[in-house]
């Protein structure tokens, strides 16, 4: 069977290169989430490591029913590690994408049932609770519940009160950081950005505007830079370690088993969200999309997409139709070859 991956874009006007491309803002980051937890549901293909039935029998207690480990004897469980990037700004209620590793000699936790598991930061505090059905995503060890884990505690950051911001330069670049220094101040006026090394410069905000409104002013300031993002793939794990929020533009790819197509809607995203607009509308081959953009296979693995496709979402509907790795690499050095991504690409593995 032939494949297609269909990702449509909303029609926007082409802009140059912003500084909120080779930059990040100092103090605004994800954090990274860990849990134990345990996965049920399996069919005969989870584990029977020691601290598998120890977890259990501590579940089963905590439910009031007492059974020694030496009567359990199920290989529909297995023991995992949950990770999990909580994003900055997250609030309660918030949910997010979840990744679950068995750590025991489980076969498979594909289609199991993750028990409710605290994730916890660095400093051993409850930030979020994860629960849900598991997705393989490849390897029958590994894999992904979307949307599975709840934001239970925020971590507070106070941009409003911020009366300055700091950027950082994804790479070190003298000529870069001059030149976001002048752009800035040609905006606002002179001394209100200083570079302060090769990768660090300091803008302050002007007194009459909001710590927000002056950071969207900024990155959103057009330069001419020769940076490139880079796009860093892990072989082993099969994950985008760098670079997965790389927007595509719009091209065709035709290969022997599938094809991946990015249009271009005819429509603005007000009208993505009428109903009397695009209720069945064709939007390609095979593919029908009521009041959304889709990335859509022949398959039928359907992933949402509101804004323009990235790079993750591509891999997420290629390991979806389970293509291999190198399928997935190849289209991402093709998409590079003709324009579509204008990145650095270094796989790892």
């Amino acid at each position: 069977m032939k494949y297609i991956v269909l990702l449509i874009l909303f029609i926007s006007s082409v802009s140059a290169q912003t500084i909120n491309d080779i930059s990040s803002v100092v103090g605004i980051r994800k954090n990274q989430l860990i849990g134990y937890g345990l996965v049920v549901g399996l069919a005969g293909t989870g584990d029977k490591s020691k601290f598998t039935m120890q977890s259990l029998q501590n579940l089963l207690r905590n439910s009031y029913i007492k059974i020694p480990t030496s009567s359990i004897n199920s290989k529909n469980i297995a023991a995992v590690m949950v990770t999990a990037e909580l994003p900055a700004f997250a609030r309660q209620g918030d949910k997010i994408e979840v990744k679950v590793s068995a750590i025991g000699d489980a076969k498979s936790v594909d289609q199991g049932e993750l028990l409710l598991t605290q994730l916890k930061g660095v400093d051993g505090n409850v930030y979020a609770l994860a629960q849900g059905t598991i997705l393989s995503d490849g390897n029958k060890t590994t894999g992904l519940i979307y949307n599975g884990a709840t934001i239970e505690n925020e971590i507070e950051y106070p941009l409003h009160e911020e009366k300055e911001i700091t950027l950082s330069l994804y790479k070190a670049d003298a000529k870069n950081a001059d030149l976001i220094e002048t752009k800035i101040n040609q905006k606002f006026g002179p001394k209100t950005a200083q570079a302060l090394d090769t990768r660090t410069i300091v803008a302050i905000k002007p007194e009459n505007m909001s710590v927000v409104k002056f950071l969207a002013i900024i990155q959103n300031i057009e330069i001419d830079s020769s940076f490139k993002q880079k796009i860093i793939i892990d072989t082993t794990k099969e994950t985008i370690v760098v670079g997965g929020d790389v927007t595509i533009k719009p091209v065709t790819i035709s290969k022997d088993n599938f094809s991946i197509r990015i249009k271009q809607s005819p429509l603005t995203e007000g009208q993505w969200n009428d109903p009397a607009v695009n209720k069945g509308r064709d939007l390609g081959d095979n593919a029908k999309i009521d009041n959304k953009p889709s990335i859509v296979n022949l398959d039928n693995a359907l992933v949402n997409t509101k804004k323009e496709p990235t790079i993750s979402d591509l891999m997420r509907a290629m390991k979806v139709m389970k293509l291999p790795i190198n399928d997935i690499i190849d289209s991402i050095k093709m998409l590079r070859d003709l324009g579509a991504i204008d990145v650095e690409i270094e796989i790892r593995g």
